[in-house]
């Protein structure tokens, strides 16, 4: 079924990419310099495609560097929860084995009942 889906979005998807680079194929003139516009110190000659699929990849990646960096936060709180998870389950057996009867301490019908300490 993803996989279906996948086909119905990715295929359309890809005939627009494909119409748009044989649409736009001529040579453009790429400058990065503004201050000299006839004999620009760096300049490049591209398919315009190139450019705007060059555009679009790069808009990409520094959105999703943005995204990273931006859920640090997030990610650091899930790792700190992991650890206070991880040692709380081994505070717990711990516990279990030093309690005589373990697990099956409620199994008795409550014959043996434990007293909780008081909260703090």
């Amino acid at each position: 079924m993803i996989r279906f889906l996948k086909g119905l979005v990715l295929l359309p998807v890809a005939i627009v990419v494909v119409a748009l680079a044989v649409a736009n194929r001529e040579a453009v003139r790429l400058s990065f310099d503004p201050f000299s516009p006839d004999m620009p110190v760096f300049s490049v000659t591209l398919p315009f495609y190139l450019i705007l699929f060059g555009a679009v990849a790069l808009g990409v990646v520094l959105g999703g560097i943005g995204t990273w960096l931006g859920q640090s936060g997030v990610r650091r709180r899930s790792r700190d929860r992991r650890r206070e998870i991880h040692r709380l389950e081994t505070e717990t057996a711990r516990l279990k084995t030093q309690v005589p009867g373990g697990d099956d301490l409620y199994s008795r019908g409550g014959t043996n009942q434990v007293a909780l300490p008081a909260p703090r």
